[in-house]
């Protein structure tokens, strides 16, 4: 097992109901539509699928799904939508589980990169889509660019969201580049919070690029969203997708042999 936490019953059991937004068809349409076009007539593997917020409806789309699940709780979930000759999950970290054959698209989304709590693991997340990747295929990553920008000297905290049922703040650990998530939580009315925190990993574009090159992949393409708009200095998150050459040596110049 890697360093993430487990997603426990009573949190797997309230997920799709926190994240109705954003499993909406306007907030998911974008992303299906990226996946799909990069899965082409090949088959997807989901990191993390969770309760198959994007590995159900990219099925439905008619792309093949398999995914790679760490809890058992959340896998409990998606087997409530899908069976599992429709949509195989395998239970195991995403850095080392190895499932059988190749795939045209490995993707990991919504910042789930961050749960690996180590530098180690997240390169180890890497060379596992470069295992189960095809020639030519490709890994794609959805993440959130470090707000650390928007910390002054001395403050620790950066508040992510502030609404009537939730308030939510990240604090940071800047040596070890940990950022805590602190989520409370509005249920019922009689105005009580429930607290849930959980840790991350934070990680810039350029250190995912270097852990691409040590798996043998190279970066095509990164954006600011699953529309294609251009990534900036300004931009909250980004999506990542890097290839497998089709060649046999690894990306990048070649070194030419020194003169005798």
């Amino acid at each position: 097992m890697t360093s993430s936490e487990l997603w426990t019953r009573a949190t797997a059991d309230r997920y799709d109901a926190e994240e109705a937004e954003t499993s909406s068809a306007a907030v998911l349409g974008p992303t299906l539509a990226f996946l799909a076009e990069l899965a082409g007539d090949g088959r997807a593997l989901e990191f993390a699928i969770g309760t198959g917020r994007v590995g159900v409806p990219l099925r439905e789309r008619g792309v093949p799904v398999v995914g790679i699940e760490l809890s058992e709780h959340m896998a409990a979930v998606l087997r409530r939508k899908v069976d599992e000759d429709t949509l195989p999950v395998v239970i195991g970290d995403m850095a080392t589980t190895v499932v059988p054959g190749e795939f045209t698209l490995v993707y990991l989304v919504y910042n789930t990169i961050t749960n690996l709590l180590t530098q180690d693991e997240q390169v180890e997340c890497f060379r596992n889509a470069a295992r189960h990747l095809e020639p030519g295929g490709r890994f794609v990553i959805e993440l959130g660019v470090p707000p650390l920008r928007f910390l002054p000297p001395g403050q620790v905290a950066v508040p992510f969201d502030v609404s009537e049922q939730h308030l939510g703040l990240d604090t940071f650990d800047l040596v070890e580049q940990i950022l805590v998530s602190h989520h409370f939580t509005r249920d019922g009315d009689d105005g009580r919070y429930r607290r849930e925190n959980s840790r991350h990993r934070y990680a810039w574009p350029a250190e995912l690029d270097l852990m691409a090159r040590i798996a043998g992949l190279e970066l095509e393409r990164r954006v600011a969203d699953w529309d294609g708009a251009p990534f900036t200095q300004d931009s909250a998150k980004h999506i990542s997708v890097w290839r497998k050459p089709t060649w046999g040596r690894p990306p990048g110049p070649q070194r030419k042999p020194c003169p005798s």
